[in-house]
């Protein structure tokens, strides 16, 4: 690498740590953890962030979403059949409506496993991602 090129990879690299450490996801990372181990059960299950607030993933499909310390649950015809008394509202503006899972309902780690894997086994598998080319271009 060049100096330049350097000293212009440095000042990037510090400015995006500046941002990093300045953001913070609306939801709490303690509710994540904790309706990612209530539902450990329902098989692979993992947070990942996404847009300041957290995807929610069981074995590779993304079932859920953490938006506002809130739980939405991807709606299958499943996932209804197990959620009857559960409202619908969008995560966060211009979403399609969600399953809104009551904090009430949290602490019953069967019933929210339950509806983690029968949520998911509804769920398409994610399209695999296009490869992309690793071109590097000459400066």
């Amino acid at each position: 690498m060049f100096a330049g090129q350097q000293s212009r990879h440095s000042r990037v690299l510090s400015s995006l740590v500046q941002i990093a450490q300045n953001v913070t996801m609306a939801s709490d990372l303690k509710t994540v953890t904790f309706i990612v181990d209530q539902t450990s059960g329902a098989g692979d299950v993992r947070a990942k962030p996404m847009f300041g607030e957290y995807g929610i993933y069981c074995d590779g499909k993304m079932v859920a979403m953490i938006c506002d310390d809130q739980l939405f649950v991807k709606p299958t015809p499943a996932g209804r059949s197990i959620a009857r008394n559960v409202g619908e509202a969008p995560p966060y503006p211009g979403a399609k409506p969600c399953l809104l899972i009551d904090a009430e309902y949290w602490d019953d780690r069967d019933w929210l496993t339950e509806l983690f894997r029968v949520s998911a086994a509804a769920l398409p598998r994610p399209r695999p991602r296009a490869k992309r080319s690793s071109s590097t271009k000459a400066e």
